[in-house]
């Protein structure tokens, strides 16, 4: 059973949206929660096995080990202790290397190291609480990636996201410009695949920029951020999501996998609520939400450009953007 402010509770909901921000996020309590949730019947959007592949980005890698997926070469280490230890191993990297913790989110507590001594130094600075990963470190997509999301297993959106300040990291939450992208096929179909590997509902997978078009694998985020997504695609992400939960309702399901609804033509943000299907159902859908409900966040701007036809170089793309907004 399952109890609430000491009342035994009786009925249960028949999906529970996860909204938990993940540096929260405690795997032996909160994950207990969720998984006695599934135990009882409750279908998780995400669920909890789900969730803990996002938590610590090398399990994630870990997961993804295998299925041809392409990644940056990634080292890291079981102790908390053991930073010092790995400098020596992650020589084959070469320099400069990335570090980041395995933890972090927003582009917090991550690092490009320029050389040993440098790395040194960064270890005795650093908070030792989580493990940290040593990746290879991508040059052609410094300071920008592609933030894809991924509901129900199809993209509904991409946006392309720039650093403004010289930085590696591309997050909106550090000063970051996001623009709505075109993404090709290779990409989307990447974007899927990760998601159906992890086991996701919903996610956001960030990608790095080859040279030549093609796209490696930065990382997923199981509590992807909103707001700037929507600005920037004009979408509202989380009435999708919604629409996707009430899909997996027993008394919508039509003996097929929920595919969610309007996927032709994702719901944008001048369309009415459009949720009053979400609300018939209300008592139905529970939502567990601790913390943050983006992991992004921005700031009221200009409406994005136009955007070219598809067969455009990204490079030329990104340098563009950087202009207008330094403009």
């Amino acid at each position: 059973g399952l109890q609430l402010n000491q009342k035994a509770l009786t009925t249960f909901p028949d999906v529970v949206l996860v909204r938990v921000s993940t540096p929260s996020l405690q795997s032996d309590s909160d994950i207990t929660v969720l998984r006695h949730l599934e135990k009882l019947g409750c279908r998780l959007v995400n669920r909890s096995q789900s969730i803990l592949n996002c938590i610590n980005k090398f399990w994630t890698f870990q997961e993804l080990a295998g299925h041809g997926v392409p990644m940056p070469d990634t080292f890291s280490y079981g102790g908390h202790e053991d930073f010092s230890k790995m400098i020596d191993e992650a020589e084959p990297l070469g320099y400069p290397v990335v570090v980041k913790s395995t933890r972090g989110h927003q582009g917090k507590a991550v690092f490009l190291a320029r050389d040993k001594h440098h790395l040194s130094d960064i270890c005795h600075l650093i908070r030792h609480d989580v493990p940290y990963l040593f990746q290879k470190y991508v040059k052609e997509s410094h300071g920008k990636d592609i933030r894809v999301v991924v509901v129900g297993g199809q993209v509904i959106g991409s946006m392309l996201r720039c650093s403004t300040d010289g930085r590696m990291q591309s997050n909106c939450s550090l000063g970051g410009v996001g623009v709505m992208c075109p993404l090709t096929e290779q990409g989307k179909q990447l974007a899927i695949q990760v998601s159906n590997i992890l086991g996701m509902d919903f996610c956001g997978i960030d990608l790095l920029i080859m040279d030549d078009g093609s796209f490696v694998v930065c990382e997923a985020n199981a509590n992807v951020g909103f707001l700037a997504f929507d600005q920037a695609c004009n979408l509202d992400v989380g009435a999708i999501i919604a629409d996707y939960a009430v899909s997996l309702l027993p008394n919508m399901q039509t003996g097929k996998m929920a595919i969610l609804p309007g996927l032709s033509s994702p719901r944008e943000k001048s369309e009415p609520d459009g949720c009053a299907a979400a609300r018939g159902v209300a008592e139905s859908i529970y939502t567990i939400n601790n913390g943050s409900t983006s992991s992004e966040t921005s700031t009221p701007g200009p409406p994005p450009p136009t955007l070219p036809e598809p067969s455009y170089n990204i490079n030329n793309r990104i340098a563009s953007e950087l202009k207008l907004n330094f403009e």
